[in-house]
């Protein structure tokens, strides 16, 4: 895949009007190249790994990107990871600056792997992840998900999906 670009995200099935019914076709073992690529960082307090702010983070974060003129509708992924029990980590990709928020930008090589399931899955996804990456090579750096829809919206669609998007170490 070419730097900074993403798999093709669909967002006109949408009949929540909340989080677009995703289509993981695309998705799965890709690998992607960024190189500067600009993200909006959020943070949310967590219990032992369990969100409890995310509902309002989220949206407020999202509007804030669109407010800016930020949003690319051909370039959308929030990569989460939890630093500890306490806080979760969110990078929302980004088209330009967002005036009040806290900008990153990310390089490196990624590895994605869709998954479909409960959360609580995450450590089996984390094994597997590391079982993908090393057969190609490489190592993980650090894990990054993509919770492709809120649990709400996961439950009218009847799936979960989740993409694992692994940074790699080393060659």
């Amino acid at each position: 895949m070419e730097i900074n670009a993403l798999p093709k995200y669909d967002d006109s099935d949408n009949p929540t009007n909340c989080c677009p019914r995703f289509n993981p076709e695309g998705w799965d073992e890709q690998e992607l190249h960024f190189k500067d690529k600009l993200f909006v960082k959020a943070r949310t307090r967590s219990v032992f790994h369990i969100p409890v702010n995310m509902g309002t983070v989220y949206p407020k974060t999202f509007k804030a990107i669109e407010d800016a003129g930020a949003i690319d509708m051909n370039d959308i992924i929030v990569l989460s990871n939890d630093p500890s029990p306490w806080v979760g980590e969110h990078y929302f990709a980004a088209s330009k600056d967002v005036p009040g928020q806290e900008m990153v930008r990310m390089s490196g090589d990624y590895l994605t792997r869709v998954f479909e399931g409960p959360f609580k899955n995450i450590p089996e996804w984390e094994k597997e992840m590391a079982s993908l990456v090393e057969s190609r090579g490489r190592k993980v750096k650090k894990m990054y998900y993509f919770y492709t829809t809120c649990p709400k919206c996961a439950k009218v669609y009847g799936k979960n999906y989740v993409v694992g998007v692994a940074e790699l170490n080393g060659e």
